[in-house]
């Protein structure tokens, strides 16, 4: 039986937005990804000083149980280049899992919802972008908690497919301009 859930990704090291490019790509094997948020870019929470975070939230319709997802996320985590030296510390590649559907899971080394998904606008942001009924497991609708974080900045980057067609076509241009000059030279 398929169960909707939401996926937090997050990047602050290398090229960030081709991490959750990667992130959403492994999402893509573990169900059928059925909306993806806009990019925002956010400054760190706890740990040491460290650059800000690109965060985005996928929602995927999987039939993977709540921890083989999660083990999943953190293979593709692991692939992306992900080193766990230190709590809170930067990453190459983050994937959450804030929801599973309406379920609560509490077992050792899982916890659904996210323990922290309503208190941090840089989660509920692009999950309410995602998933805009989203609810938690007591009926609490995701709606209804974003007041409570109005004050954390957040930046909206823009549409993530849009992203990846404006890079897509700048490649295209670059390749263009080199046949261009190859030509242009021959034909001297």
């Amino acid at each position: 039986m398929s169960v909707r859930a939401a996926i937090g990704l997050g990047s602050n090291l290398g090229d960030r937005a081709g991490h959750l490019d990667v992130g959403l790509a492994g999402l893509a094997k573990l169900g059928d990804v059925v909306s993806v948020s806009s990019l925002y870019e956010s400054v760190p929470v706890g740990g040491p000083e460290q650059p800000p975070y690109l965060n985005a939230v996928a929602v995927l319709d999987t039939d993977l149980s709540a921890r083989r997802l999660l083990d999943e996320c953190l293979a593709i985590e692991s692939a992306a280049g992900r080193v766990r030296e230190e709590r809170w510390g930067p990453r190459t590649l983050d994937l959450d899992l804030l929801l599973y559907g309406t379920v609560s899971v509490d077992e050792p080394g899982l916890t659904v919802p996210h323990p922290l998904l309503t208190q941090r606008r840089f989660v509920l942001a692009p999950l309410l972008e995602a998933w805009p009924d989203a609810v938690l497991p007591d009926g609490t609708a995701i709606a209804g908690l974003t007041e409570a974080v109005a004050d954390q900045s957040v930046l909206r980057l823009g549409d993530f497919e849009t992203r990846r067609l404006s890079m897509a076509m700048f490649l295209v241009a670059g390749v263009l301009a080199v046949v261009l000059w190859l030509v242009w030279g021959w034909l001297l």
